[in-house]
């Protein structure tokens, strides 16, 4: 057996599906007349192009009038000034890669029956990651699966693997529970048509339709969640919880050596299908638990190690030729979602290196005005149709469907058997779990290219970006997929601190690959096409959108303080450039945010959240990477809390800004903030007295600018006095920071 490839288990025969002649031509026929998708260049495409031309000369006359400065008088202002449009320049420049060619495309599901009938589905693995019961609570995931168990998919072809990199026992008796569960789930969703199958989202949901049997299901739902949370909150397994000898046997492998970050693998089957029934007498999905051994001595290689000992293990067991990624949060919303793929997967017009098809990350639970822009919308619904209609968008590490076959090589060299061969064993016989707890050892992937060319790659903290960007350079394909019903629902941060702290792990990922022998930049452009190479560059360096929103967050106002002009007057035609520029930027976003449909509120908090991430998150990535990179920093990955506070969620959904924690990241916005106000004050106190602002408009209007972005600050700082306030620790420091910063500037300006 090669250790680079799935596991061979060499069990009974190997079987594909052939389709007769007659279900070819009928394919032929009804391709002609009844599509599975339409795809159409979005009408702003034009009009992105000659904008871009219009803009591109500005930024080139701002490139030239900056050099020619320079060659008159060079001074550390017009370096660093030169600098932050340098950067914002490239990042813009980049930028256009996406709207060239802005695509949407449309499934149509009621076509299918003329293309394939359902005991000719292809098999779906579900592959769904979670790493710490008390930063994401079990119940999440158990969600999560439920809500995956119950597609609209055919039971025997639904199987649902579970990655639990914790090690944990409670998130064992979780699904344990969930097993149980599902019984009574799955036929109670098909058997009355429930759209949310997501247990949680279909009870809290006030436009639950009430069945004979909802009442029930509800009961026992919440007698779940009880046992589970309360579990949690113990950390230990009452006796009176287990009800199989099965369950207790696999819970006794946690011992007092069995640690997080040391343990032995443990693959437990909670359900088979053909072995387990429903309530209904039919047969339910497969659900398997799965925890990979973990040693001291060995690399584990984060999330993108746990889905390769999911992929290995689900090759083992049942080796479907489709693969969903999963985040522990992110539930099915849509049971059609499968269905949606299928119309991909079998249209015969799609270009057969079609790898995978991404459906956009959306998230539940924002409040109204969306205060730190965890929608993403502009980056979902403006930017990744624009890589469709490229070589197809990049992998955003969950709501993913994979043809299995892409982590194993080239599209003209993946083997055949890779991705139709079935396993005929049980996958609870003595042969099929041994060989799944053997791929799922720690070290099963020494002196093998798993992780470099086989599965999902390592190297970065971003996995999902890089492997994404390295199987398009291979010659794989993607789709963007965007129906208007959500195909998955998530949790957004509700706090600042964790939303910035997301950023900064984001960055240095992202830089990790910015700077790779893999670089799209060099890499990328050469081996997918130009266009996709920018956008995926574009996406990987940006943590250097820090340099120009720290440069113009400080250095302008520093001069506004010590009287000093750093840009044209008023009177002086390049004023008008500067002026073009800016609302040329803003102009364009604002309006693709809101074709995208949100509001000017959700843009206005959108582009002020992006203003506290380049100053802060961002930053700090950009200095953690630096640091990594000489050997003084080894950054690790810390798991975004899911875990939700009462009152930290009722001020998250009045829309007041959450700081309550005394962390370093918080103190380039409150030291901005600060600088800003003073500058800005300074500025009409002299204006008024000299009735002149003409050589400081424009550094006048970026202290305003940043005065009222900064305004939920002030109110965290000054006015406010619950938990959520700002920490007068933080508060303190930063007027120190202030008052240094201002004292250097007045040596340098």
């Amino acid at each position: 057996m090669l250790r680079d490839n799935p596991p061979d288990l060499s069990i009974d025969e190997t079987r594909y599906y052939q389709p007769s002649i007659f279900l070819t031509i009928k394919t032929m026929a009804a391709s002609q007349t009844l599509p599975l998708h339409t795809k159409m260049l979005m009408p702003q495409a034009g009009i992105n192009r000659a904008f871009a031309l219009v803009y591109a000369c500005a930024i080139l006359a701002l490139l030239y009038h900056h050099f020619i400065g320079l060659l008159h008088s060079a001074s550390m202002v017009s370096i660093f000034l030169l600098l932050a449009d340098s950067v914002l320049a490239f990042m813009w420049a980049t930028a256009q890669a996406f709207r060239m060619y802005p695509t949407c495309r449309q499934v149509f599901i009621e076509h299918l029956e003329h293309y394939a009938k359902e005991e000719d589905y292809p098999g779906l693995d579900v592959l769904i990651c979670t790493a710490d019961p008390y930063k994401e609570p079990p119940m999440g995931a158990v969600n999560t699966a439920l809500s995956v168990m119950a597609y609209d998919y055919p039971t025997e072809k639904l199987s649902v693997y579970l990655s639990d990199d914790g090690g944990s026992k409670l998130t064992l008796f979780a699904f344990m529970e969930a097993a149980r569960f599902a019984a009574h789930w799955v036929p109670y969703c098909r058997k009355n048509k429930v759209v949310e199958r997501c247990p949680k989202a279909h009870f809290g949901s006030s436009n639950t339709h009430r069945f004979p049997e909802t009442d029930q299901l509800q009961t026992m739902y919440q007698s779940m969640e009880e046992r589970v949370e309360n579990v949690v909150k113990t950390g230990s397994i009452s006796h009176d919880y287990i009800t199989k000898e099965e369950e207790s046997e696999a819970l006794s492998r946690w011992t007092d050596g069995f640690l997080p970050q040391n343990h032995p693998p443990v693959v437990q089957v909670l359900l088979e299908n053909g072995k387990d029934k429903d309530v209904s007498g039919h047969g339910v999905p497969n659900l398997v638990y799965v925890s990979r051994e973990k040693s001291r001595d060995s690399p584990h290689h984060f999330k993108a190690g746990a889905l390769n000992a999911l992929l290995r293990v689900s090759a083992t067991m049942t080796n479907a030729p489709l693969i969903l990624t999963l985040d522990s949060d992110m539930y099915s919303n849509d049971p059609q979602t499968p269905l949606r793929v299928l119309c991909y997967l079998l249209d015969p017009s799609m270009d057969p290196k079609l790898g995978y098809i991404q459906f956009p990350q959306i998230f539940h639970g924002i409040n109204k005005n969306d205060i730190y822009g965890g929608e993403m919308r502009h980056i979902l619904q403006a930017l990744l149709p624009g890589m469709d209609g490229l070589g197809g968008p990049m992998f955003i590490g969950t709501g993913c469907f994979f043809r299995r076959k892409v982590f194993y090589g080239f599209p003209s060299e993946t083997p055949e058997m890779y991705q139709n061969r079935q396993v005929s064993h049980s996958i609870k016989s003595r042969e099929v779990l041994a060989m799944a707890h053997h791929v799922a050892g720690c070290k099963y992937e020494n002196q093998t290219k798993w992780g470099k060319k086989i599965g999902f790659r390592y190297g970065t903290l971003v996995e999902d970006l890089y492997t994404g960007c390295l199987l398009q350079s291979e010659g794989w394909k993607s789709v963007y997929c965007n129906p208007k019903r959500p195909a998955f629902l998530g949790n957004s941060p509700i706090n600042l601190h964790d939303c910035l702290n997301q950023t900064m792990r984001w960055s240095v990922g992202l830089l990790e690959v910015a700077f790779c022998k893999y670089s799209p930049i060099t890499y990328g452009v050469r081996y997918i096409s130009l266009l996709s190479g920018l956008c995926f560059a574009h996406s990987t360096f940006w943590a250097i959108w820090a340099i120009p929103i720290t440069i113009y967050a400080f250095l302008p106002q520093l001069a506004l303080l010590n009287s000093t002009s750093i840009f044209p007057k008023t009177s002086n035609p390049w004023f008008w450039v500067y002026v073009a520029l800016f609302l040329g930027a803003y102009g364009q976003e604002c309006l693709e945010y809101i074709l995208s449909g949100g509001s000017i509120q959700k843009w206005w908090n959108y582009q002020r959240a992006w203003m506290m991430r380049g100053i802060s998150g961002f930053s700090f990535g950009l200095v953690e990477f630096l640091l990594k990179s000489v050997g003084i920093s080894s950054f690790g990955f810390n798991v975004t809390s899911k875990v939700v506070e009462e009152e930290q969620s009722k001020r998250y959904q009045q829309g007041i800004f959450e700081f309550g924690v005394a962390s370093p990241i918080f103190l380039p916005i409150t030291t901005a903030a600060i600088i800003n106000l003073v500058a800005f004050l300074s500025c009409i106190a002299q204006a008024w007295k000299l009735r002149s602002i003409e050589d400081v408009f424009i550094q006048m209007l970026l202290a305003g600018f940043g005065v009222v972005n900064c305004w939920p600050v002030y109110e965290g700082m000054v006015l406010r006095t619950d938990k959520g306030k700002m920490p007068t620790k933080i508060t303190f420091i930063s007027i120190i920071l202030a008052w240094v910063l201002y004292l250097v500037s007045s040596l340098a300006l």
